[in-house]
């Protein structure tokens, strides 16, 4: 395993570690804070973005005072230049600024919580400079996974992964020597766990978005809906730990309190518990591998919780999570496709322009047509994404013509 498994209970005082927050304004980014707010001598945020947010990413920018404030679209510029008028924050704007601002920034450890595509060129300029990647941007392993951790590799950094099924599988190894004989990712099930397959074809934006469990963005939250995001989870956790697909396993449990689970050559099983709150990940990977206090704990009780329960999953009902794994099987570019065929697809279903079952047939076409590559560099998988998305986009006005 890539990972260093010792544990050290001190906390000398050193300087505060530099953290670049990538989508500070997302839920991830906006948790991440919290734990920097709650620790000001250990963490000072050096780098915070949006996308289109301004006006939080300007508050947030008045109130921890940054080297960068990083703006994707620059429309927003302007205005949040103007907002952080007179303060010592460098505001840049454009989709490139994050990975150009990697290499002149002097943080220490980059929270990428980008959601998409758009997370990976940041996420090799981090590992590019040097920096330790806490990463919450699957999407970056789901396109480049071998091109990423050989990059990792050959910099001698470690990419610490922040999901918490990923973060749970991190902890349960902690300590440990032994081979592992497989994982076993849980899932909640989504908000269509008690839906039958015929009643998915009307279901509508709003019950897609309504999870039962956890609170997060809206394109993760549909890829939740239709487990998709599990199967990234399982691509991503193949980058992660070095397994092969016939190592992971998925678990539906639909009260998401084991957040997954490992077991060794010996049959044991280990699994990390808790309540639905993604500030322990986060913390465990600013402070991996130490466990310091965590301000938005309020204990967990095992006796309160009731009965935990795991399920097969419906492949049936849920045929995007098989497409993944056939995915990870396939290898290539293959994890390319299936991503820029999905982010086309759940953006037109958000837009209200095809229906829930219909992302998963944009897919499937995607796949089907584009021939297949070798694992994509950077620019080989821009090239990829940008063709596929292309197509993905085509198809789709054919379904809304139907």
């Amino acid at each position: 395993m890539p990972y260093n498994t010792t544990f050290s209970t001190d906390r000398p005082a050193t300087a505060p570690r530099k953290i670049a927050v990538l989508g500070s304004t997302g839920s991830i980014g906006r948790q991440t804070l919290d734990i920097v707010r709650h620790y000001p001598e250990r963490f000072r945020a050096v780098v915070l973005s949006t996308n289109t947010r301004w006006e939080l990413l300007a508050e947030q920018a008045a109130e921890f005072l940054p080297e960068y404030a990083v703006v994707a679209d620059e429309r927003y510029a302007p205005p949040l230049r103007s907002a952080l008028a007179g303060l010592p924050v460098k505001v840049l704007a454009g989709s490139g600024e994050l990975a150009r601002v990697m290499g002149g920034c002097d943080a220490d450890t980059v929270v990428n919580a980008l959601v998409g595509f758009a997370g990976l060129a940041p996420t090799v300029a981090a590992l590019g400079a040097g920096k330790t990647l806490a990463l919450a941007n699957k999407e970056s392993l789901v396109v480049g996974g071998e091109y990423v951790m050989d990059l990792a590799a050959g910099k001698g950094l470690e990419v610490i992964p922040i999901d918490s099924e990923h973060s749970a599988i991190l902890q349960c190894l902690a300590g440990e020597g032994s081979a592992v004989r497989k994982i076993i990712l849980t899932a909640s099930g989504g908000p269509f766990r008690g839906v039958s397959v015929g009643g998915l074809d009307d279901v509508t934006v709003e019950q897609a978005l309504a999870h039962p469990k956890w609170e997060m963005g809206a394109k993760i939250t549909i890829d939740s809906a239709t487990m998709l995001n599990k199967g990234f989870e399982v691509i991503e956790a193949r980058w992660l730990f070095g397994l092969g697909a016939s190592q992971i396993e998925v678990a539906v449990h639909p009260q998401a309190v084991v957040h997954s689970l490992v077991e060794f050559a010996d049959g044991a099983l280990k699994a990390q518990l808790g309540t639905p709150d993604m500030h322990l990940p986060i913390q465990y990977a600013l402070t991996y591998p130490e466990r310091w206090e965590l301000p938005s704990d309020e204990g967990f009780s095992l006796t309160r919780c009731g009965g935990l329960t795991f399920e097969e999953p419906d492949n049936e009902k849920f045929p995007a999570l098989g497409i993944a794994f056939d995915v990870l099987e396939a290898g290539g570019d293959r994890g390319c496709v299936l991503n820029a065929a999905n982010e086309e697809a759940v953006q037109a279903f958000l837009e209200g322009r095809i229906r829930f079952t219909d992302i998963v047939r944009v897919i499937t076409h995607c796949l089907d047509t584009t021939p297949y590559g070798k694992s994509p560099d950077m620019e080989a998988a821009t090239a990829c994404n940008g063709l596929v998305r292309r197509r993905a986009a085509e198809y789709i006005v054919g379904l809304v013509r139907r």
